[in-house]
């Protein structure tokens, strides 16, 4: 079993947190005279900067407990703190099996953080022989999986994932931005068997509520307590939990919505891949499709010049287009558009 704080950095555990107005006195009734906020107005309160209300929604919906919720502004926020927490500069290193979602290294080289690539094999998995020899030479202090993975869309085999986890000596991040388009099971029930687990996922896919920015992250209490520590104060603004709120009570509706994109993405893989610009479509638990063709860059170009944009992953994967499922009349005309290239 992991020891959390022989991992976290030295001036992190001994950090003295910031303590904010809304940390001293919680309530939200009373005469508030004690954060210089303007008296007047609709928005002029200082949000919850513990989300307590948001966190209890969420903790009925995934059936985990609020003190192992910790909410980011977005996903990469809660990288970023990740990195912050555990890897000093200039010191420590990280694991990454590529190809996968960029804000990893992004964030690594950010705050920098050496970053270990190990390409996942033909099916896009990991190479487990070669994670073993080479976690018996490097020492990294994180290892991230996306799990469906981006831009591929599957899911890395779960076996695998927690052989890792029980093997390594660090933090594993499952990162399941897209697992509720997915049917495998989610890692969040293992962070009560795994202290080294953070499981994250997000509003912005499934729950389509991009723009609110709001990412979810379960782990033990011991790590949610350093997430605390060095998050800003108010990180989700009371306006985008208003919002989250709002949507959580309507999973129905948003149930209904997944299921109608899983279909459409399963009607996309058959219609694309009977073109003749199609050479393979891999297997995806997302809600896009990575799609190999005869000429990415060029298609791309197509694309663009009629006002449909997908995602060049050339550069990523050899020519390939990730295509996000749209709604059925956007389907539609992409899937068109497509079978008119080259006529």
């Amino acid at each position: 079993m992991a020891d959390i704080e022989s991992l976290v950095r030295k001036n992190i555990v001994s950090l003295a947190p910031y303590s904010s107005a809304r940390d001293e006195f919680s309530s939200r009734e009373g005469v508030f005279m004690d954060a210089n906020e303007n008296p007047y107005g609709s928005l002029n309160r200082y949000p919850d900067p513990y989300q307590r209300e948001l966190k209890a929604a969420i903790s009925k919906i995934k059936g985990i407990d609020e003190s192992n919720i910790f909410l980011g502004n977005g996903s990469d926020e809660i990288i970023d703190l990740c990195f912050r927490i555990f890897c000093s500069p200039g010191v420590d290193s990280i694991l990454t099996f590529t190809p996968t979602y960029g804000m990893y290294e992004v964030s690594a080289s950010v705050n920098d953080v050496e970053v270990i690539r190990l390409p996942l094999n033909e099916n896009f998995q990991i190479n487990m022989s070669s994670v073993s020899k080479l976690l018996a030479v490097k020492k990294p202090k994180l290892i991230f999986i996306c799990s469906p993975n981006n831009p591929t869309g599957n899911c890395i085999n779960n076996d695998d994932i927690e052989i890792l986890i029980k093997s390594f000596s660090g933090i594993v991040l499952i990162d399941e931005a897209y697992i509720d388009f997915s049917q495998k099971p989610s890692f969040r029930n293992l962070i009560g068997k795994y202290q080294n687990l953070i499981v994250m996922q997000t509003f912005s896919k499934a729950i389509g509520l991009a723009a609110v920015r709001i990412g979810m992250a379960f782990t033990n209490e011991r790590i949610i307590k350093y997430f605390n520590k060095i998050k800003p104060p108010y990180n989700i603004s009371d306006v985008n939990q208003k919002a989250a709120l709002k949507i959580l009570l309507k999973r129905g509706e948003n149930r209904r919505q997944i299921d109608t994109i899983i279909h459409e993405r399963d009607r996309m893989i058959a219609r694309i891949s009977r073109m003749k610009i199609t050479e393979k479509i891999f297997p995806t638990d997302a809600n896009f499709i990575l799609v190999r063709v005869s000429d990415a860059n060029s298609i791309y170009k197509f694309l663009i010049n009629k006002n449909i944009i997908v995602r060049n992953r050339n550069s990523v994967v050899e020519n390939c287009l990730r295509i996000t499922v749209g709604t059925r009349a956007e389907n539609d005309k992409l899937i068109m558009a497509l079978n008119s290239f080259g006529r």
